[in-house]
């Protein structure tokens, strides 16, 4: 399956913008993989153009100095988000042989015309028009801002090639030294590394029209046939409310971003939309992703907790009814999704109502399954994140009331099939699955983790020994400190556990 979407134009810090498209096509490309697809993803950079040519000046560097440091930084943004690299880069500057003789084509078929040192698309040579954006050349006329340049014929035919301008890169060509339009180097690359029929072309809702709609007539005209069978155009940038810009100042840095909230938040934030939807970026909403996030880890860490738990005979003892503890309530504030589990494997519920009384394990090979299929019925619809995670936080749910049932028992059995709910959630959401939300690696302060781990493995085993010893006063003395610190005491069949609260 050959994949082409428009990339970046590397002249400033790579932003939240650049991370949309990112991020959906590295999901959309892992999930047609795990279908059994054979996926070949090819990516542009416009390395020349206005903006490049600006900032180089603004700098007093060359425009190639420009564009060299903004592509390694996309590139270096989009490793610490943990987005697989394309299967090809492709440059602007490094294709010119290919796009001229593309161009040269257009001029031979009679699709475009030398004005000067200017080469245009002669747009009403191309009876289909307008078809990407369902809108007539009449209406894209009285509707967009075109190119102005009194050696067009016609007001929406656009430049191929561009004549030299002082102090500007040019590339000699039969026309003269200059340099490509915009966009007759995407029609040039996608056809030279995926042919002239490709599955899946990407790119931004804002690229409809000129930019795709150029494209079709460009290609189409160029190889008589066909260009990409299906177009797949991410949604817009807002922040809180506004079009993101760089003229508004409100353009978010992708570096601080990931800083700030890490990239499983914001892979969270930006995969529990629809690819076409409008993207608002705000703090409110990337504390909804935070917590909806957590609950889902929260999940997998107490299932891991339960794999890894030496699995031992049952004990016989029956504590004294007055010193049976209650059972715990759950995460205070968690009230949906996937329910609330603690770091440390300890597992709250919304309402206790909802347990059964039996933890059959069959119910859970059942979940696991209507989890998968539901996944992929959600993906299989235009590769709806939205759905597919919602069928994530189903399943944790099943999984929380499984393992909080009344008559939980961890066995060797059990743990098979806790090992099975790993491996899916791994599969589909893990740091080298689907989505990629799940952690990649232990948080910024893991050794203050571990030794707080460590103290509390002290404590609670210092606890352990006075419940041994029924020396009840000191054990409750325990539990009530430790409640008061911000830490609740849960005495389960595997033992006691703790959560912060």
């Amino acid at each position: 399956m050959g994949i082409y979407v428009c990339g970046v134009t590397p002249y400033s810090d790579t932003h939240i913008g650049h991370l949309v498209p990112a991020v959906f096509w590295d999901a959309i490309r892992k999930y047609l993989k795990y279908r059994g697809y054979e996926v070949r993803f090819i990516q542009n950079f416009t390395d020349v153009d206005d903006k490049i040519i600006a900032r180089a000046n603004q700098e007093g560097r060359n425009a190639s100095e420009i564009a060299e440091r903004y592509v390694a930084d996309y590139l270096t943004v989009l490793g610490m988000m943990g987005v697989e690299p394309a299967d090809r880069y492709v440059k602007v500057t490094q294709e010119m042989e290919e796009i001229i003789r593309v161009i040269e084509g257009l001029v031979r078929k009679g699709y475009a015309y030398q004005a000067g040192g200017d080469v245009f698309y002669a747009v009403e040579k191309f009876p289909g028009y307008g078809k990407l954006s369902g809108r007539t050349p009449e209406e894209l006329e009285a509707g967009a801002r075109v190119e102005v340049s009194p050696l067009k014929r016609n007001p929406l035919d656009f430049a191929l090639w561009k004549g030299a301008k002082p102090g500007e890169p040019a590339w000699d060509s039969p026309w003269g030294k200059g340099r490509p339009g915009w966009h007759i180097e995407c029609s040039a690359m996608s056809l030279k590394y995926l042919g002239s029929r490709f599955d899946m072309h990407g790119g931004g809702l804002d690229l409809i029209f000129p930019h795709h709609e150029n494209e079709i007539a460009q290609s189409e005209a160029y190889t008589g046939e066909p260009f990409a069978r299906y177009w797949v155009h991410t949604g817009l940038v807002t922040v809180d409310g506004e079009k993101m810009s760089k003229s508004l100042g409100n353009s978010l840095a992708a570096r601080e971003l990931i800083r700030q909230w890490g990239p499983e938040v914001l892979k969270f934030f930006l995969l529990t939309n629809h690819y076409r939807s409008a993207f608002n970026f705000s703090v409110a909403e990337l504390e909804n992703a935070s917590r909806g996030l957590a609950r889902l880890v929260r999940v997998v860490e107490a299932v891991q907790a339960l794999v890894d738990h030496q699995v031992e005979p049952a004990r016989q003892e029956v504590e004294p009814a007055h010193q049976v503890e209650p059972a715990h309530q759950g995460v205070p504030g968690d009230t949906g999704g996937a329910g609330a589990v603690a770091a440390a494997g300890a597992v709250g519920t919304t309402e206790m109502a909802d347990l059964t009384d039996l933890a059959n394990p069959a119910d859970l090979d059942n979940a696991l399954a209507e989890a998968e299929n539901e996944f992929r019925a959600a993906m299989d619809d235009d590769f709806n994140t939205a759905l597919a995670i919602a069928s994530l936080h189903d399943l944790a749910r099943e999984v929380n009331r499984f393992i909080n049932a009344p008559s939980f028992r961890l066995t060797a059995e059990v743990q098979t099939r806790l090992r099975k709910v790993l491996r899916l959630f791994g599969e589909l959401a893990g740091k080298d699955g689907i989505l990629g939300i799940l952690p990649r690696e232990a948080p910024a302060g893991s050794r203050d983790e571990a030794l707080v781990e460590g103290l509390m493995e002290l404590i609670l085993d210092a606890r352990r020994s006075a419940k041994q010893a029924k020396d009840w006063s000191t054990a409750d003395r325990i539990r009530d400190t430790l409640k008061k610190l911000g830490v609740a005491v849960e005495d389960t069949p595997q033992g006691a556990r703790w959560r912060r609260t």
